[in-house]
């Protein structure tokens, strides 16, 4: 989720549906489309395109999911949990065309509007699935990915199944050996506290990018913290390989931590308040 919408005057609405999970508006500004959801009267933005530059990635956030890839022992396998309109899976997919992504959507509307308006297509090794990012993980108990990329929003807040240690489980057993997890959270809430403390549960390694309203968690179960410069080091050799439009090298570098201890309630499938959490305004600057 990029955040609360930028629809405004001198916006063009462009199209609106109402799915079976969201009420969807596509808004036109100048060359940029975006995809906006519903919720409690209010709008939220969850994609963004330059439709002069389909390959560009807008949002800041998810050139910053973009730097797990620098993590990962290979790349052979994705998986993204949440597809909006697409951006950063089809960025990934046009620098890793040998990549075998999986897509899984809960909202087929969703994938039909991506195709319509964000330049998606079904390519090889790129096919997106209707179905919920954790029911996709239970079906397929034999897939493993390199990465695993969540980024699934419903207005403010991640869907709490896909936030509990449970699912951290499911989604390790799902990791190839050395495999990474990246995900999107929200900052600004004690939310965010939960979910770090809940992914530390079962990862041994968090790591931090902050950006523009969000933060991207990347997860691994290395025995120490990677080093920045060995980090560094891996993104120099990988964007040698692939020449990633933007950097690795450089987005590596946006890694940060926390400026107070991050301290929060481990969430479950039996106590995952999110919607209750997400209320609770954080108040403490928490970035250095």
């Amino acid at each position: 989720m990029a955040g609360p919408a930028w629809a405004q005057t001198g916006d063009d609405p462009v199209e609106f549906v109402e799915s079976q999970y969201n009420n969807i508006y596509i808004y036109k500004r100048g060359t940029q489309v975006s995809m906006t959801f519903g919720h409690n009267k209010r709008l939220y933005t969850e994609s963004v395109m330059d439709t002069t530059d389909t390959k560009a990635l807008p949002v800041e956030y998810t050139k910053f999911m973009t730097a797990a890839v620098a993590y990962t022992k290979k790349q052979d396998s994705i998986l993204q949990i949440g597809l909006g309109g697409g951006r950063t899976s089809w960025y990934l997919h046009v620098h890793l065309p040998d990549a075998a992504i999986d897509v899984a959507e809960i909202d087929p509307v969703v994938i039909d509007l991506a195709k319509k308006y964000f330049a998606v297509k079904e390519e090889k090794n790129f096919a997106p699935v209707a179905m919920d990012g954790r029911l996709f993980l239970l079906r397929n108990p034999a897939k493993r990915y390199d990465l695993i990329c969540i980024d699934a929003y419903r207005g403010p807040f991640v869907p709490f199944h896909l936030l509990t240690k449970e699912f951290y489980v499911k989604v390790a057993e799902h990791l190839t050996e050395g495999g990474i997890v990246a995900q999107n959270v929200e900052p600004s809430t004690m939310v965010f506290n939960a979910a770090v403390a809940t992914m530390k549960s079962v990862f041994r390694q968090v790591d931090f990018f902050p950006a523009a309203g969000n933060v991207v968690l990347v997860a691994y179960n290395d025995a120490e913290r990677l080093s920045d410069a060995e980090l560094l080091k891996r993104a120099e050799a990988l964007q040698a390989k692939y020449a990633f439009r933007y950097p690795l090298t450089d987005l590596v570098k946006g890694r940060r931590e926390p400026s107070n201890p991050v301290k929060g309630q481990i969430l479950t499938d039996d106590f995952a308040p999110v919607e209750t959490l997400h209320a609770i305004e954080r108040k403490n600057e928490k970035w250095k």
